[in-house]
């Protein structure tokens, strides 16, 4: 979220939804910077799959570092 971390950690996939579809991240992606719309963004990392749903952002690859600011974050800790 833009004001806190929701997630940091290693991840062999990040997927999020741009304005011109879907986005699916693996390691070596070459750079990229996409501007995000509502839906979920799913990390799979080395403790399973994390789910978060945004309210529009941004999402940064460079380097095989992944960086995503949002509007909104929502987590299924958040929900319960």
């Amino acid at each position: 979220a833009a004001d806190r971390r929701v997630w940091s950690g290693e991840a062999t996939m990040v997927r999020a939804r741009s304005i011109e579809g879907e986005l699916g991240i693996l390691p070596g992606h070459t750079p990229v910077l996409g501007i995000l719309v509502s839906g979920d963004v799913t990390i799979h990392g080395v403790d399973g799959v994390q789910t978060a749903s945004i309210d529009s952002g941004f999402l940064s690859v460079d380097h095989d570092r992944v960086t995503i600011v949002a509007d909104s974050v929502g987590t299924p800790e958040a929900k319960a």
